[in-house]
């Protein structure tokens, strides 16, 4: 809502400073969780993953390069670990796997 409020299309957030999202939204918006936000839109860029991994993702303190570059069964075990109970499983990282395949096919 804060950030409709300061008229930021989501999307362009993947480009946005931290430091200055959490200065344009007064504070609202602590320079962390910021980070946390821009890291969410970068992941979700990537195509076949959606907000709800990405988000995920981005909680597991990943970026874009480690989601594109790290095995798949590592970056899902970080996600499990960060929330403290098996959200991913085999069926996941295979998915992820197949997708990480494709990024590589197209130099992403």
């Amino acid at each position: 809502m804060i950030l409709k409020l300061l008229c930021r299309p989501v999307d362009a957030l993947g480009e946005t400073d931290a430091e200055e999202l959490s200065h344009a939204s007064g504070g609202q918006i602590k320079v962390e969780r910021a980070e946390e936000l821009i890291r969410i839109v970068q992941i979700k860029s990537l195509p076949g993953l959606g907000s709800w991994i990405a988000r995920l993702m981005a909680e597991a303190d990943l970026n874009v390069g480690q989601v594109k570059t790290l095995p798949a069964d590592e970056i899902m075990n970080l996600i499990n670990e960060c929330s403290g109970y098996p959200l991913c499983n085999a069926a996941t990282v295979r998915a992820l796997s197949d997708l990480q395949l494709q990024w590589k096919g197209s130099n992403l």
